[in-house]
């Protein structure tokens, strides 16, 4: 079981063909890394030497089985091969089925190891929605392959940039679908797990902000009654039970007065609202962290960039930021 000071950290290779390898080989290049974990690459030798050649990085690869056989020295990608291409058919930057099954093979042996608790947490890659269809992988993205693999029901998404931490009521649906979701039940439940959430985190009494909807959150009625009506009866709800929880406050200043330390996290009401908010902030440095997982999984906010992979243009700013934000956090997710 993982219970070195140092935690492991799965990093999945993602997509062959994207710029996963490239991000990854740079950021193991980085000595900080190691000063806070152990990370563990899961994918293809050939393909992380690739990364090397274009990256130019003078890293040794040495293939472990297991996430304890590993050495942890910077100067050094411990990797687990699944050895899964053809690699001779790899194209930098073009939509391929066998990169799409390979990119979630790198995933599944990720959740794996998490659930047998070689592995504190997951760090991932990006992966591509068009690869995967072409690989018939049953899944358009990370957070649908997680909920399956590990049985959970619905993760809750949270992104974390410097002081800001933003939760979502509504992810991937249209803005009038989730207007329509939008209810004081939902409200009221998704205060609790952000909460759980945040203790989880290691967030003491936590202070959860519920951004509006409307402009101004709908002056009272004014500009819009889902405020009126859904949004603040939720907040009372969850205030009667105990929560921590203020709102609705305008969305063009909740996220300014979380950054400044006014909230412990907000919760955006849809996606557009928390992403623009996060990025704007920082967009190299927003992470997601994946919570109502069994483990801990941290991810990039950014694609697979197929239009710059095997260039060496792309930035590890956001990766470095992934891995190390898995081991601030790792810990409280021992058992």
């Amino acid at each position: 079981m993982v219970n070195q000071a140092k935690a492991h950290i799965a990093i999945p290779m993602g997509d062959p063909a994207g710029i996963g390898p490239e991000i990854t080989v740079k950021s193991l290049a980085k000595a900080e890394i190691y000063d806070v974990c152990k990370p563990v690459v899961v994918g293809h030798t050939e393909v992380m030497k690739k990364a090397l050649a274009v990256t130019h990085t003078n890293l040794e690869i040495n293939e472990i089985s297991e996430p304890e056989e590993g050495k942890y020295e910077h100067g050094t990608i411990d990797m687990i091969n699944l050895d899964n291409l053809n690699i001779d058919h790899l194209e930098w930057g073009v939509v391929q089925a066998q990169c799409g099954r390979a990119a979630f093979q790198y995933i599944k042996k990720s959740v794996e190891l998490a659930l047998e608790g070689k592995v504190a947490a997951i760090a991932t890659t990006p992966i591509n929605k068009e690869s995967l269809k072409a690989g018939e992988v049953p899944y358009i993205g990370h957070t649908e392959m997680l909920e399956d693999l590990t049985n959970s029901r619905d993760p809750l998404t949270m992104f974390e940039v410097r002081n800001l931490r933003i939760f979502f009521l509504t992810r991937h649906v249209s803005l009038k679908d989730a207007i329509s979701q939008m209810t004081k039940e939902r409200v009221f439940e998704y205060i609790g797990r952000c909460e759980e959430a945040l203790k989880r985190l290691g967030v003491e009494n936590p202070l959860i902000a519920v951004a509006g909807l409307n402009p101004h959150s709908g002056e009272n009625g004014l500009f819009g009654r889902e405020e009126v009506d859904e949004i603040k009866p939720g907040i009372e709800m969850a205030v009667e039970k105990g929560y921590r929880a203020v709102g609705p406050v305008p969305a063009d200043s909740v996220f300014y007065q979380a950054l400044q330390g006014k909230y412990d996290a907000v919760l955006s009401l849809y996606h557009d609202q928390g992403h623009i908010a996060a990025k704007m902030t920082d967009f190299e440095r927003t992470i997601s962290i994946t919570n109502g997982l069994p483990f801990l999984r941290t991810s990039v906010d950014h694609g697979t960039a197929f239009d710059i992979a095997g260039k060496n243009i792309a930035s590890s700013v956001s990766m470095e930021e992934c891995i190390k934000l898995a081991a601030k956090y790792a810990p409280n997710f021992r058992s």
